[in-house]
């Protein structure tokens, strides 16, 4: 696997980054989108420089799991998604698995959490929708 741990900043939380100093021009559609209800939840969460970090790891029931933080520290090889003034955040090697997706704010009656959806790269996923599996071409 070509991931590589990342020193945490956050006590308890281990990121996964591939390091990389190469400038990559992202297409339109490799952009990430950002649902209306996922701007209005990160408004309430983040302020001042904190946004939210989106990255892939390895794990879950499906091979590949989602992980949502908020951070407030860029890296050379992130990527920007930005919407009414708010920040998603996703390394260049987590947007490879991600690129083409919605990232959304769900809320039900047991439960609410940011989840990507309309992942035009997944296979396979779980019921929670925390993890999924590649297409393989």
């Amino acid at each position: 696997m070509f991931l590589k741990p990342w020193k945490s900043f956050r006590t308890g939380y281990k990121y996964f980054k591939y390091f990389s100093t190469q400038t990559v021009n992202i297409a339109t559609n490799d952009a990430i989108v950002l649902s209306d209800s996922c701007v209005q939840k990160l408004k309430q969460l983040c302020d001042g420089n904190v946004f939210m970090r989106l990255c892939v790891e390895s794990g879950g029931c499906s091979g590949f799991q989602y992980k949502f933080d908020l951070d407030d520290k860029i890296a050379d090889d992130d990527k920007i998604f930005e919407k009414d003034g708010v920040k998603v955040v996703v390394d260049m090697t987590s947007l490879e698995y991600i690129k083409g997706s919605t990232i959304d704010y769900h809320t039900e009656l047991i439960r609410s959490a940011f989840r990507v959806v309309q992942n035009p790269n997944a296979d396979l996923g779980c019921s929670c929708g925390a993890s999924f599996s590649i297409k393989m071409e």
